[in-house]
């Protein structure tokens, strides 16, 4: 019997055959035209498992003639690094070594520190992978010696190229009786369900070929499917959707289900990035902390990732739901944005015009730090793109303005 991985068999040996990363690898892909113009940088690969980073390192690896070496951090040791730069003073690394550091979110600091001398004096290029924010867990000096390229998930219609291929080696590994068939919409079916990760979607391939008869059927998918981690765009925004609604409605119940459902997804950082943009955009100065707390929330979720991360999460959740709700900083911002682009305001008053701010009068020298002067241009002088939004926040800061303003008379 054959254990060996079909994802590995089938393996692309050539940057055309990898899917779903056009940015990086097509023809005005960013790293093939680095390759093709001579230069090879140390680089960090980061995004969702089973996208390309592996293959697309030993790819890279071939082209450029350079010894490779893959090590995974979760088992390497310093002494398997230090192994493998020792190479790089010997005959085998005349042309050049390249070291492949698998998930290197688990090496330490002083781990990661060991590689610095070798890379920065171009004894070894590193190319270093993790399913992490690279911000988060890799040294600063290493990011700073490093291009940084984002894998993202593959799109169902991409992962389905790579599954015709795997049943055509599957077909090819059994005779004509007893290979089997598959229709576009069952390889489609088992892309989405495996969430933008090839790998798995392989996985689920392979399996469904050998609980099957003649052809694979919904119903054999449908029995390895757990359901988590599907890949559906349309659900993807409207479930993004409708936890920002929900916030935006105080509905806390309704916050944490949609979040719940994204994070069942695997869909972490789409969640963090919108929770985020929830701070600001619909809780906004009503409660200004509230960018604060969801930034701290969100960081300890990517710290933690998930399952851990999904308390925090709903953390975050629950108190923008509950939170009074302004909007008038994007209503304020959306307005100026308007007027400059109708060309007005581009005559700035001389007493704001650097160096010499003649006539400007610094308020600090002035009762309660104001004093009544001009900022906006002529033109647009008497305008008003801020309205403070009807929460207690707002409104003292509103009467606080309205009080400077009536003593400086």
């Amino acid at each position: 019997m054959n254990h060996s991985q079909l994802a590995d068999l089938i393996r692309p040996v050539t940057l055309d055959e990898i899917v779903g990363q056009s940015h990086l690898f097509s023809e005005r892909g960013v790293i093939r035209r680095m390759l093709r113009s001579g230069r090879l940088s140390n680089m960090i690969f980061y995004g969702p498992p089973g996208t390309g980073k592996t293959t697309a390192a030993a790819i890279i690896a071939k082209e450029s003639g350079m010894a490779f070496h893959r090590l995974n951090a979760t088992t390497a040791s310093l002494s398997d690094v230090k192994e493998v730069l020792a190479e790089s003073g010997n005959l085998f690394g005349s042309e050049g070594v390249l070291l492949y550091l698998d998930e290197i979110q688990y090496f330490n600091r002083k781990q990661q520190q060991t590689l610095l001398e070798y890379i920065e004096d171009g004894r070894v290029t590193l190319i270093a992978s993790t399913t992490e924010n690279p911000h988060f867990y890799v040294y600063n000096a290493i990011i700073s010696r490093s291009s940084l390229f984002e894998f993202r998930a593959v799109q169902p219609e991409e992962t389905v190229k790579v599954l015709h291929r795997a049943l055509r080696y599957l077909n090819g590994s059994f005779p004509e009786g007893e290979r089997r068939t598959a229709t576009d919409e069952i390889l489609l079916s088992i892309a989405k369900a495996c969430g933008g990760d090839v790998r798995r979607s392989i996985g689920m391939l392979e399996n469904a070929y050998f609980i099957s008869d003649a052809e694979i059927t919904a119903e054999a998918v449908a029995s390895l499917d757990t359901g988590v981690g599907r890949f559906d765009e349309d659900t993807h925004f409207d479930l993004l959707s409708c936890l920002q609604k929900s916030i935006r409605g105080s509905d806390p119940d309704a916050a944490v289900f949609y979040l719940a459902r994204l994070l069942e997804m695997g869909e972490l950082l789409s969640a963090v990035r919108r929770l985020r943009v929830i701070a600001s955009e619909d809780v906004g100065l009503a409660y200004p902390l509230a960018v604060a707390v969801t930034n701290a929330c969100c960081d300890d979720a990517i710290a933690l990732g998930i399952p851990e991360g999904r308390i925090p999460l709903a953390n975050a959740a629950i108190l923008l739901a509950t939170a009074p709700k302004s909007n008038a900083a994007e209503v304020a911002i959306d307005a100026a944005t308007a007027v400059i682009r109708a060309g007005k305001g581009t005559e700035i008053p001389t007493h704001l015009q650097s160096p010499l701010y003649k006539g400007y009068k610094y308020p600090h020298d002035y009762k309660n730090h104001y004093v009544r002067q001009q900022y906006l241009p002529d033109d647009i002088k008497d305008m008003v793109f801020y309205k403070p939004g009807e929460n207690k926040t707002e409104q003292a800061a509103l009467q606080y303005a309205e009080k400077i303003r009536n003593e400086s008379k």
